[in-house]
């Protein structure tokens, strides 16, 4: 097990972590070097998934020729595709087509061709229109291999041919129980490498379009063509995607050197972190391993160690000044999470050690300190994600306890409200701010990374004034947060105004981070500046004044303009026989849910639907019952939505009650003078 070596993976038979190795494949006596990342499919991992891809050109994705495309095949892709990694198509346990469900070779070629179909409209839906034709898939272009990974044989149409092999042979095969033999004639690795050096671009091939779509320097200039071209001897700019910490070796940074070469010794730039570090070792990573191998070009994925404050999503360069990568931007949110505590109070340094490498590891794990209770919060994608972590913090040797997986909800609100006024503790200084919701349209720019908090001033201007902001508010951006708020700043001629800016931003994210209905996490607000008034001696407009007085205006706006609680909802896609139809739509409405679609092909009906994160705990246990275990179902985070009226109120007491809080939340006059 090369790439799946963690023991947990073995044990459950399932990629949790990311893990790459560098292959040296000959096609036709010519020698390519093949760097391989193997992702994990669930959804709950789906994180690694976005950020490996930052580091590939090409991805083969998976297909079980049983499940057919699922949720999780469609997130994959239009990550790809988001990110112009070009997909290829690889369908997999054709042998339980055979020996299971005992298909006839018609019923076989059928259920290859709807995957095949179902596959390239993802393409059609997701891609760029300048690659949808040429990334499309199909046995006659190699772009599609079939085979089964358990008995370790697959082909191509290509090798089909050279090997004289047709699919009779593979029923053949099975019937007469010579697997091996087969195996030698078309051995699924040949399949595999041989589609990824065929369809998949080499480096300098695929940053000529990829570079303008993750990178917003300026292409013309000495950097930009020096990764459009993937220069050799231009400076070294590396984009990392992965970070291990190694219990001798410290931090270990992955990615993708799209410019430039590294080598030991060469002082480097992290410009997120604004630091500059020297690498101490370059390496590749196979499998498990690290091999030093001193120096790396361009197109390759080094393994540096000596950069500590390196973290998934930096940008690494040789000089400074260097325009940052795109920011990654994940499918789905943390949306459960647990309270975990060290069994002996002794251990809990080593708790806090372990939490902290966790979180560095994987930046879709996060973990906080509710200051109220004292406890150590763990937030997930899903459960599995919290049950993993929690497995892994034990196989430190640590003992502890952990609480129920607990339901993230957001806070917003539905109308607008204000300007209200904030006063500093002190009395010499105001503030006076709006709020309204943002519009679903500029919070999937947010989230699409359109518009963000290092984007150009003018350039999102220009964006928000089209999407119908008035000029003032729209050059007046303060401050773009990933939770999708926005602050903007509409103040005629304040005096003052920017020397307590940074101090009036801190303040209001300080109150986006725990709202005043239930201490969760803001979203979708839209946060306006009407005026300032300012003390001239700067010592009575400290950050002790301004951030209060901020944060109080903010929320005497925010309890004003018809606040909510929205929940997270999950999209469930499940394939089952026509007489199981009525059972999981059953199961669906119980969970408080929605059948959103229905469709029948072949003899298989595919329902869509949508069901609160809250009500999916006991999903898996409600759906084996309903089925007796014969459906195929996958969950993936879709939106955020209101909890509905009749709940809030008890949902909003149950969180606080949690959270140690009063019952009754605050109102807009607590926070007025």
């Amino acid at each position: 097990m090369a790439l799946d070596f963690m023991e947990e993976e073995q044990k459950r038979q399932m990629t949790i972590k990311a893990a790459n190795v560098s292959l040296l494949h000959e096609r036709e006596g010519v020698p390519y070097v093949i760097n391989l990342i193997d992702t994990p499919g669930h959804v709950d991992f789906s994180g690694r998934v976005t950020r490996s891809l930052r580091a590939i050109d090409g991805a083969v994705v998976v297909v079980d020729a049983v499940e057919e495309v699922m949720v999780q095949t469609e997130t994959v892709t239009r990550q790809a595709l988001e990110e112009r990694v070009r997909p290829v198509l690889y369908i997999n346990k054709i042998d339980r087509l055979i020996k299971e469900l005992k298909l006839t070779p018609e019923q076989i070629e059928e259920r290859i061709s709807r995957i095949i179909r179902d596959f390239n409209n993802l393409i059609e839906m997701y891609g760029e229109p300048e690659f949808r034709s040429e990334w499309k898939v199909s046995f006659a272009t190699n772009t599609v291999a079939m085979g089964s990974a358990k008995d370790r044989w697959g082909f191509t149409s290509e090798l089909a041919k050279r090997r004289g092999v047709k699919f009779s042979d593979v029923i053949s095969m099975y019937e007469q129980g010579n697997v091996e033999e087969f195996r030698e004639k078309v051995p699924l690795h040949e399949a595999i490498l041989n589609m990824a050096v065929e369809a998949m671009p080499a480096p300098h091939a695929a940053q000529k379009y990829r570079i303008q779509k993750i990178w917003k320097g300026d292409i013309q200039s000495e950097i930009g063509q020096a990764m459009i071209n993937c220069d050799d001897k231009g400076p070294a700019v590396m984009a990392v995607s992965n970070i291990v910490v190694d219990p001798q070796a410290g931090v270990v940074a992955t990615g993708r050197l799209f410019s430039g070469t590294v080598k030991e010794g060469d002082l480097v730039h992290l410009i997120g972190a604004k630091t500059d570090s020297r690498i101490q070792q370059v390496c590749i990573y196979m499998g498990p391993y690290r091999e030093v191998v001193g120096e790396l070009t361009a197109g390759n994925i080094p393994a540096l160690l000596g950069l500590e404050a390196a973290r998934a999503g930096e940008t690494v360069a040789s000089i400074k000044d260097v325009a940052p990568f795109e920011a990654v931007k994940y499918v789905t949110e943390p949306v459960v999470t647990l309270a975990v505590e060290p069994k002996y109070s002794r251990d809990l340094p080593k708790l806090v050690d372990t939490l902290r490498k966790l979180s560095i590891e994987d930046p879709n794990l996060v973990t906080t300190i509710n200051e109220e209770t004292g406890e150590y919060l763990i937030a997930g994608m899903g459960t599995l994600h919290l049950e993993i972590a929690t497995t892994l913090i034990q196989k430190t040797g640590l003992e502890i306890t952990t609480s129920k997986p607990i339901v993230i909800y957001r806070e917003g609100v539905r109308s607008a409200a204000g300007p209200y006024e904030g006063r500093s503790p002190n009395k010499h200084n105001k503030i006076f701010i709006e709020v309204e919701p943002l519009s679903e349209d500029i919070i999937d720019m947010i989230k699409t990374g359109k518009i963000g908090e290092y984007m150009d001033r003018a350039a999102m201007a220009k964006i928000l004034r089209e999407q119908g902001w008035p000029p003032e508010e729209a050059k007046g951006v303060w401050s773009v947060d990933e939770s999708c708020n926005m602050l903007t700043e509409v103040t005629k001629g304040a005096q003052f105004l920017q020397d307590v800016k940074d101090m009036v931003v801190a303040g209001y994210r300080w109150g986006i981070k725990e709202g005043p209905l239930a201490y969760e996490q803001i979203r979708g607000v839209k946060a306006k500046i009407t005026d300032i008034q300012l003390h001239e001696d700067p010592v009575h407009r400290g950050p002790a004044q301004i951030m209060p007085m901020s944060r109080r205006a903010f929320f005497a706006a925010f309890l004003s303009a018809d606040p909510t609680l929205y929940e997270p909802i999950q999209r469930i896609t499940a394939k089952v026989s026509p007489d199981l139809l009525g059972a999981v739509t059953s199961v669906i409405s119980q969970k408080r849910g929605k059948v959103v679609s229905v469709d029948q092909k072949g003899n298989i009906v595919y329902i869509t639907g949508e069901i609160p994160t809250a009500e999916t705990f006991d999903l898996s246990e409600a759906l084996r019952s309903a089925t007796a275990g014969r459906a195929f179902w996958g969950l993936e985070f879709a939106r955020w939505s209101p909890v509905p009226a009749s709940m809030i109120k008890q949902v909003i007491e149950e969180i606080r009650k949690r959270k140690g809080l009063p019952p009754e939340p605050h109102k807009a006059e607590d926070f007025m003078d």
